[in-house]
């Protein structure tokens, strides 16, 4: 939610406004379509869930990895639609279902896929209605005769948000950690922005090539992107401790409005969820004091 510009080549939805300020930059990629398999490397195919909203673009991506014997990384939201595509684009070869986490528009889609393929089914936890065969931790590895995928665990955005490094192709699959187009919206208490900026340098520390995230297009300067997440993060904190200290003591509504100049009212709620986890990494490390996501906060 910021107005300034991210330096990755982006293109956006001319339907549906990502959750920050719409960036007029493009891709060389061809229009994301929805329910339909799209090469994006050798290894990799995505089919975009018909889900668009203000929250998740065009839609949330499912990555199909790997040729003979097929990955599922984020199946969806419940659509029979979307699990028709999958289950075309795969040709029965369907062996393994992954989760980066369990939101509504990410993890809902796995029982149908599984009733149909059979296939094991890992994330972090049994969360939201998702049940898994296989817990994932930190460091996780699937290794098949095509692919190595190294589970990594990027807390912040969701305590149990995973992302997964393709290690043939140094490409990872970001989930919500990090989206096209847009910042991510850190919701407390479950979000947490200080776990968040040490996931963003988690990552920035694997040497990628590529982010093939959830929402919106191929990110080809994952450096260049991850580093302008960590600077938009850390100067927006700077901004919120300073009108803090101009105001003496705000409600987080009043530090919205200070702050974000102009936003789109259908965002002020994401906004104030961003505020709230920004004070409370603030609170933390002894900056600021407050009361939750409705009470006054001050600097300490």
């Amino acid at each position: 939610m910021s107005p300034r510009r991210a330096p990755q080549q982006l293109r956006r939805s001319k339907s549906v406004p990502f959750v920050t300020d719409a960036r007029a930059t493009f891709t060389t990629e061809p229009p994301l379509v929805h329910d339909k398999a799209q090469t994006v490397s050798p290894l990799v195919r995505r089919i975009t869930a018909a889900n668009p909203s203000h929250m998740t673009g065009f839609g949330t991506n499912t990555y199909l990895v790997g040729n003979d014997e097929v990955l599922v990384i984020d199946p969806g939201p419940e659509d029979a639609a979307h699990t028709k595509a999958i289950l075309k684009a795969a040709k029965g070869r369907i062996r393994w279902i992954m989760c980066t986490h369990t939101h509504p528009d990410h993890s809902p889609g796995v029982p149908a896929l599984k009733a149909e393929t059979g296939a094991e089914v890992m994330a972090w936890s049994n969360r939201g209605g998702l049940r898994t065969d296989r817990r994932l931790r930190d460091g996780d590895q699937l290794v098949t005769d095509e692919f190595i995928i190294t589970a990594v665990h990027t807390p912040g955005h969701a305590g149990n948000h995973l992302c997964f490094f393709l290690e043939n192709e140094r490409m990872l699959f970001s989930g919500d950690h990090i989206m096209q187009g847009s910042t991510v919206v850190i919701t407390p208490p479950d979000g947490d922005m200080g776990a968040y900026l040490e996931s963003l340098a988690k990552v920035r520390a694997l040497e990628l090539t590529s982010i093939a995230p959830a929402h919106g297009y191929v990110i080809t300067d994952p450096n260049a992107v991850i580093d302008w997440y960590t600077s938009h993060r850390l100067e927006r904190e700077a901004q919120l401790h300073g009108l803090l200290l101009e105001m003496g003591s705000a409600r987080i509504a009043q530090l919205v409005e200070a702050a974000y100049v102009p936003l789109d009212p259908i965002l002020i709620p994401m906004a104030k969820r961003s505020v709230h986890s920004h004070l409370r990494k603030l609170a933390d490390e002894g900056k600021v004091e407050g009361n939750g996501a409705r009470g006054v906060w001050s600097v300490v």
